[in-house]
């Protein structure tokens, strides 16, 4: 029974952490992520400290860290934008950030995801 519980909790866990990549609601209209990563207009927005984005981030991704993403809403406005992180905890709270400053923002949840949705084949 104990075993059972165990990885009944497990299995929740990693179904709460999986990656969006399915259609996620963006002002009422739902959005494929995996088109929005791959246009061609996309500003991809990693936004984690410095020295994580030093080690590893998704293609043409910049760096701007969530402590000093409300001093850089001028340079996302009118722009699409894709915010991830290591978890997709982050990239929740800059998706709050940018859609309260009007900025057309979507959540890419993990730089893993979006790096993987550049390496998919079409």
């Amino acid at each position: 029974m104990r075993g059972k519980i165990g990885a009944l909790i497990l299995i929740s866990i990693f179904a709460l952490n999986s990656c969006k990549t399915k259609a996620v609601a963006e002002n009422g209209i739902k959005t494929n992520i995996k088109e929005v990563v791959k246009s061609s207009d996309v500003m991809l927005v990693d936004v984690r400290i410095p020295e994580q984005y030093a080690e590893a981030t998704a293609n043409n991704a910049v760096n701007i860290p969530l402590a000093e993403l409300q001093n850089n809403i001028d340079t996302l406005k009118g722009k699409k934008v894709v915010v991830f992180c290591n978890k997709g905890i982050q990239a929740d709270k800059a998706v709050e950030i940018l859609k309260k400053n009007g900025v057309d923002v979507y959540d890419g949840t993990t730089w893993k995801n979006v790096k993987a949705i550049q390496q998919e084949k079409e």
